[in-house]
């Protein structure tokens, strides 16, 4: 196992279009899997690609590609958080996860399971209104 990372935290600004997702994953395993285990590591990236997907493809559906989302990941002693920003409509995160889940045992359903995989895959999960109109989503997961 390898040891807990001091702290250090990372950011990257990318343009919303699904084209961005390898720089993304590019900057994230550049810094992630050195110092994390690797079942932590493919955990949080799973997650971090879904709140990614979402933000362009429902956050930022009808905005400019030109409009930026920010990613920022934090190696705490304890644990790694993740967090992006969007500026798209809010949403309540609860209600939600709640519909969703009311939602999961219907196999006809394709779409609409991202927030469900990032809460299973995370410790902790946030979803952030912020009065600039940007909203943050944040995921927490300790180190195991």
């Amino acid at each position: 196992m390898k040891a807990n990372p001091q702290f250090k935290q990372y950011h990257l600004q990318v343009n919303t279009e699904l084209e961005a997702l390898k720089e993304v994953l590019q900057w994230f395993e550049g810094f992630v899997f050195p110092v994390v285990p690797q079942k932590m590591g493919w955990q949080c990236e799973v997650a971090l690609v879904e709140a990614f997907t979402n933000a362009v493809r429902h956050a930022h559906k009808h905005l400019p590609k030109t409009t930026p989302i920010d990613l920022e990941v934090e190696l705490l002693p304890n644990f790694l958080e993740m967090r992006i920003w969007d500026r798209g409509k809010s949403f309540d995160l609860q209600d939600k996860l709640r519909k969703g889940e009311q939602e999961a045992s219907s196999m006809e359903k394709e779409g609409g399971r991202g927030l469900q995989f990032i809460k299973k895959l995370t410790d902790e999960l946030q979803y952030l209104n912020l009065p600039n109109h940007r909203n943050c989503l944040v995921m927490r997961k300790k180190y195991l």
